[in-house]
């Protein structure tokens, strides 16, 4: 007997998703944690993982075609088992659900009690090209191509079979045309300036996934904000150090989420998050650390942050951030935590306050490491000065929590080797 595997709900919130490319083929032995799909939602491409040992016995869910959260998307077999024939209604129901095709029809033939269920999809998805060969593309695919203006019939599919999946396009510059490309001529009853030329650029899934969820946050989540300016001079001096005798190197971020975490195990009524009926306090410490992506901005969660050594830090980071650019995060890596870090540093951004990343009740905005004036002992010096401002979430988190929570983050940061204890 066959056992549905369901589309799962990969991110929090959402209701449907697409399955970018199919990991496995029919036949195929699969065993619990092996990646079986690529799935796209409007924030990421996650790898979906097997919940289940077996044999693939059919894939339901045609890539790139939106399938609810709890639609059948593949059948499994225990391994050495055949799969039973459904009966047409069983069959039916497990039919993956296609929004741009024609509603299922059941057709009865000569053969009773056998029918075949049809749709127009799969003429629309191999529908011939210019040159008389089948073009092979899902249906988001070609929607995306004609928002971009690409020419279908000059890419190459690198998908199953040859088929054109939406990293294909993605790897092309954006051609799409201009909605207004000329300029009106000006009024002889008006003086104002004529309308300058200008594009529209479509929304991605991603970008509207953002503007979305930053909407919410800020309007409906009560921020407040904390400054610190903290001298790095100590800091730089050991990351030097450190980096001299390592082939691996610490950041000042890597130092930085250190430090956030040492003070959330400090001041643990910072380490929350709102739930709506109460307030939900962590005894580990993971922290989500924003990655600039094309397009948009991802927030891969690093695990343990409490207990693990600088170069574990350094190491996992760069892992997530490489894997978010290559659109392999996993599920579970964009979910949890209680924190966030946002750092412009590295762009020369010298402060800036960020919005909330909801559930979370804290994210940190780190500026860029700079010589400053400074008072030492009564007397003027220059200094090394990073600024960082903490903004918080007032229904799980009070202003003296955040103020102690600053302090016992700016002390660290100012004496590092605490960070190394």
């Amino acid at each position: 007997m066959a056992t549905l595997m369901r589309m799962p709900e990969v991110l929090a919130n959402a209701t449907e998703a697409v399955i970018q490319t199919w990991l496995v083929s029919v036949g195929q032995e699969i065993a619990v944690g092996d990646p079986i799909a690529e799935i796209e939602t409007d924030k990421a491409v996650v790898e979906y993982a097997a919940e289940m040992d077996g044999t693939v016995a059919e894939l339901l869910a045609e890539p790139g075609v939106p399938i609810a959260v709890g639609d059948p998307i593949a059948k499994v077999t225990r391994i050495g088992e055949v799969d039973e024939p459904e009966d047409a209604e069983s069959a039916l129901a497990a039919a993956p659900r296609d929004p741009e095709s024609a509603a299922p029809v059941l057709e009865d033939t000569d053969d009773p009690p056998q029918r075949v269920v049809t749709t127009m999809a799969a003429e629309r998805r191999s529908a011939p090209a210019g040159n008389g060969h089948r073009l092979f593309a899902t249906p988001l695919v070609r929607k995306l191509a004609g928002e971009r203006g690409i020419d279908l019939t000059t890419v190459t599919g690198t998908g199953p079979g040859g088929r054109i999946v939406r990293r294909d396009l993605d790897r092309l510059p954006v051609t799409a045309p201009m909605e207004n490309p000329t300029t009106p001529a000006p009024s002889q009853a008006s003086s104002a300036e004529p309308e300058r030329p200008y594009h529209d650029v479509p929304l991605s899934g991603m970008r509207r996934a953002i503007a979305r969820r930053l909407t919410e946050s800020k309007t409906t989540v009560p921020h407040f904000y904390v400054t610190a300016d903290c001298r790095v001079d100590a800091l730089l001096d050991l990351r030097r150090s450190v980096n001299a005798a390592d082939t691996y190197k610490i950041s000042v971020n890597d130092f930085v989420l250190k430090a956030v975490a040492g003070a959330l195990v400090e001041v643990p009524e910072a380490n929350v998050i709102f739930t709506g009926d109460a307030i939900r306090q962590f005894s580990g410490v993971d922290i989500a650390v924003a990655v600039a992506v094309e397009g948009g901005l991802l927030t891969p969660v690093v695990r343990d942050v409490d207990s693990l050594p600088l170069s574990g830090i350094a190491t996992r980071v760069a892992d997530l951030a490489e894997r978010a650019r290559a659109g392999k995060l996993k599920q579970q890596e964009l979910e949890g935590g209680s924190f966030s870090v946002s750092n412009l540093g590295m762009y020369g951004v010298g402060s800036f306050s960020a919005i909330l990343n909801p559930p979370h009740s804290g994210i940190l905005a780190v500026g860029a490491a700079a010589q400053r004036p400074v008072v030492v002992d009564g007397a003027l010096t220059v200094g090394t000065v990073m600024t960082v401002n903490l903004s918080a979430d007032h229904r799980a988190i009070d202003g003296s929590v955040a103020a102690q929570w600053m302090s016992a983050f700016t002390r660290r940061i100012e004496n590092p080797l605490t960070i190394l204890i």
